[in-house]
């Protein structure tokens, strides 16, 4: 009997994004493909260190012994790797005890290509080209930021803790543009005018929906398995139009930090985020020295020098 993909949550997973790669990629870029072959077939038996998103693929494959007979999520490797510079990886997966069993290895190939046919719903990469196709293509993806940025790698998650930010994320970049192009006058005045109107899907929209599944389900321990945080620049009065637009949507999120251009370092840590999505690198790199984090790019024709349309 087949196995369904559209029934459980897919996360697609790079192999750097859940390894850590950094030396490996270091040799792939200097000494090129024949060096790193050689490379991770001389160095199979050695087990890779965990990851960026190592953490997160974790628990939410934990969170598969909450149910029982059914598959609430499914993590698949999407890799670049050929299948011959692949068993290194493989091998780790097996002696972390990860529950991954499909893979697909486009041996240098675009891997976003993939991603529809496998149903995926989030699809984290350190590669940039992957995560734009992906973006573009109206899946939920954000370039890991990878390499010694946080000290939590060995820390086991008992709740899933996922940081959004709005604008460019889980809203359209519509408003994004206005504030770049005309300022936090015009911003606050147009979102306090259409303070009622719901905004447009973000790349991440459908993403909260889909993790919707998931929240009402509680650990052993008596926690929720998901618990969410929208982190976003926005300050009073524009937090208005962000919550009635997420009330539009029929979704939630536990808590919300409206910032005014505080910085979200701080509030990430606090937070405790597994992973924190963002727009823009310079709120993500300084969150990635706390909190594992990735760039969401932008979507073809929403980048915020494009010019303003108005909404209907």
């Amino acid at each position: 009997m087949a196995f369904d993909l559209t029934e459980p949550l897919v996360i697609g997973i790079s192999s750097r994004a859940l390894f850590d790669l950094e030396e490996e990629n270091r040799i792939y870029e200097e000494q090129g493909l024949e060096a790193y072959r050689n490379w991770q077939i001389e160095h199979e038996g050695n087990v890779l260190g965990r990851g960026a998103a190592f953490n997160l693929v974790q628990a939410f494959l934990n969170a598969n012994s909450l149910v029982k007979d059914k598959r609430l999520t499914e993590v698949i490797v999407m890799s670049r790797n050929s299948p011959d510079t692949s068993l290194r990886i493989f091998n780790s997966i097996h002696q972390y005890g990860l529950d991954i069993t499909r893979a697909a290895l486009a041996g240098g190939s675009d891997v976003a290509p993939y991603l529809k046919a496998f149903h995926t719903d989030l699809f984290l990469s350190a590669n940039e080209n992957d995560v734009k196709q992906a973006v573009n293509d109206g899946i939920a993806a954000g370039m890991i930021l990878t390499g010694d940025r946080h000290s939590d790698a060995q820390q086991q998650v008992d709740q899933i803790r996922i940081a959004f930010d709005g604008d460019a994320v889980l809203f359209s970049a519509q408003s994004e543009r206005i504030y770049q192009q005309e300022g936090v006058e015009a911003f606050i005045r147009h979102e306090r005018d259409k303070a009622q109107i719901p905004m447009e899907k973000g790349p991440f929209a459908n993403f909260l929906m889909t993790l919707g599944r998931l929240q009402h389900l509680k650990t052993p321990a008596g926690k929720a398995v998901v618990r969410t945080a929208l982190v976003t620049s926005r300050n009073l009065p524009a937090q208005e139009r962000a919550i009635r637009t997420l009330r539009a949507w029929g979704v939630r999120v536990d808590e919300a930090f409206f910032l005014g251009g505080v910085e979200k370092k701080d509030i990430l840590s606090a937070f405790g985020a597994h992973i924190f999505f963002d727009d823009q690198r310079r709120h993500a790199e300084p969150a990635a020295e706390v909190v594992p984090a990735a760039v969401v790019p932008y979507r073809t024709g929403d980048n915020p020098g494009m010019p303003v349309e108005e909404e209907k």
